[in-house]
């Protein structure tokens, strides 16, 4: 796994300690939101390992399509966006019909895109990964092997609607060690998520 993140010029996964776990009686799911570049597939890697849970890098579910649109600098617009979003969904949907818990990875920048794969489901965590403009073009050109070019920074965050107090986001700064990331996610889960531990 260390090696994938260093593919993605992100930070490794630091260890973490299993015993920070919060543990819970039902399954239900997290999504780990954010613009491209702000470590959505290392933190929700390292969340996922943290808790037992599994997890999905919501990239892979994009169609070839969207790929190949970014790969030449063009921004996707909703058209492109609506199937990758339900595929997330149903990700999402499966997880919990099936009481598996699991992280998943979706840039979700818009609250329509949230309301699209999350809907009302009070037992799923969104995370919202915060960073300033001049951190995340930093992690994008050291970043390689990804699709997403540092061009299309700006279309993030001119797309980007912050998560407002009604969707109760967990918001991190993400300019620290990823341990400390990873530990805040898991206690601000605690109190809002006691229905989030992996089946033992």
């Amino acid at each position: 796994m260390q090696g994938a993140n260093a593919m993605r010029g992100e930070d490794p996964i630091d260890p973490v300690d299993p015993t920070l776990s919060t543990p819970s009686p039902h399954a239900a799911a997290a999504v780990v939101m954010g613009v491209s570049g702000s470590g959505k597939s290392t933190v929700g890697a390292a969340l996922a390992a943290r808790l037992g849970w599994e997890f999905v890098d919501g990239d892979s579910l994009h169609p070839l399509a969207n790929v190949a649109k970014m790969q030449a600098g063009q921004p996707l617009d909703d058209r492109d966006r609506e199937p990758w979003l339900a595929a997330v969904a149903a990700q999402i949907e499966a997880w919990i019909d099936q009481g598996t818990p699991g992280v998943i990875t979706c840039s979700a920048l818009k609250r329509r895109y949230r309301d699209r794969i999350i809907g009302d489901r009070a037992d799923v965590g969104l995370i919202y990964l915060a960073g300033s403009r001049e951190v995340i073009e930093r992690r994008l050109a050291d970043r390689h092997g990804h699709f997403m070019p540092v061009s299309l920074l700006d279309s993030q965050f001119a797309t980007l609607e912050p998560p407002d107090t009604e969707e109760n986001a967990i918001a991190v700064d993400i300019d620290r060690p990823l341990i400390a990331i990873v530990d805040q996610i898991v206690t601000a889960l605690s109190p809002q998520a006691i229905t989030m531990m992996a089946p033992i």
